[in-house]
């Protein structure tokens, strides 16, 4: 059972809407809190997207996906799960980005993990583009390569951008594998979609080994069959868990920068998640929530109910 200090206040205490708003109403235990080194899960905000390339805009979004989270509730209302039950989780603030220097903002991202990590916490992130997850990366396969399941319509695997820039929200998992952060024989990207410049990161995952899940094959198939193979291709190692929110179709999440038609509705979007059951999890993220684009705010609470999904998963496996 988890330390009740880290238990969201009741409703009928605090109302959703009043208060301080923090990721499903848990509490702010920054880095240097008394409380810091008892946090089991921490969530985690990047509010960074110097990484993209057309419609920015994902920097707002751990800000708006806090505020949608305070409708997430104590249990899992399809698998039962009550995560706050089973640990302790905290908010543990945002990284502060350096809005006009990209290397110093992957540099702050990684120690701030770096940290994060050596106090024993699985960290649970809300970007922020999708480049916020490599220098995630870099702290949390530091000491060895991770499996990754990512779940995208975009591969992220393009070599460079606008004559040479190496590092852009279209390039991260490319990066990650040069510096040997992913084993990408564990590696799987599902919902693989859209029009394309040429095949040159279909080319390059080919050429690693990574299963590359288009999403015909992921309606045709089904959730629960394609997530078994990504179980199976994960394995039993170290897994990292990538949602750009653009996964979905953009019918149930415009708020996106680059949207794709196609995709999956909202509830497979819940589904895949409940699909990871019983994989090592060390870390997850959820990005690319851009808020100019988010005119309901549907698409920020779907992101917030992803990263509550994700959560049951990590106390299903920690109890």
């Amino acid at each position: 059972m988890s330390d009740s200090f880290f238990h969201p206040p009741p409703a009928s205490d605090l109302p959703r809407f009043a208060g301080v708003a923090t990721f499903m109403r848990l509490p702010h235990v920054p880095p240097g809190h008394a409380r810091f080194g008892d946090v089991d899960v921490g969530l985690i905000g990047v509010p960074w997207d110097s990484g993209t390339s057309n419609r920015p805009g994902a920097r707002h979004g751990p800000r708006q996906v806090r505020d949608a989270s305070t409708m997430m509730r104590a249990q899992n209302g399809a698998t039962g799960i009550r995560p706050f039950e089973a640990l302790n989780c905290a908010d543990l603030g945002d990284v502060p980005p350096n809005p006009v220097d990209l290397d110093d903002s992957m540099t702050r991202i990684t120690d701030f993990y770096i940290a994060t990590l050596d106090a024993g916490i699985t960290p649970l992130t809300a970007g922020g583009d999708h480049l916020s997850t490599l220098p995630i990366l870099r702290a949390v396969a530091a000491r060895r390569p991770v499996g990754l399941i990512q779940f995208d319509s975009h591969t992220d695997l393009t070599d460079s951008y606008f004559g040479g820039q190496k590092y852009t929200h279209g390039t991260p998992f490319r990066r990650a594998i040069e510096e040997g952060l992913i084993d990408p024989r564990r590696m799987v990207q599902i919902g693989i979609r859209g029009t394309m410049y040429d095949t040159e990161d279909r080319d390059f995952a080919d050429a690693n080994g990574i299963r590359l899940i288009p999403v015909e094959e992921f309606h045709a198939r089904g959730p629960a069959n394609v997530m078994a193979e990504a179980r199976q291709i994960a394995g039993s190692g170290p897994t990292y868990i990538t949602y750009d929110i653009d996964f979905v179709d953009p019918a149930f999440a415009p708020g996106t920068g680059t949207p794709e038609v196609g995709g999956p509705n909202s509830h497979q979007a819940l589904e895949v998640v409940r699909g990871l059951a019983g994989l090592d999890i060390v870390g997850a993220d959820m990005v690319e929530v851009s808020p100019p684009f988010d005119a309901s705010g549907g698409t920020a609470l779907l992101g917030a109910t992803i990263l509550f999904e994700l959560l049951c998963v990590m106390a299903a496996d920690n109890g």
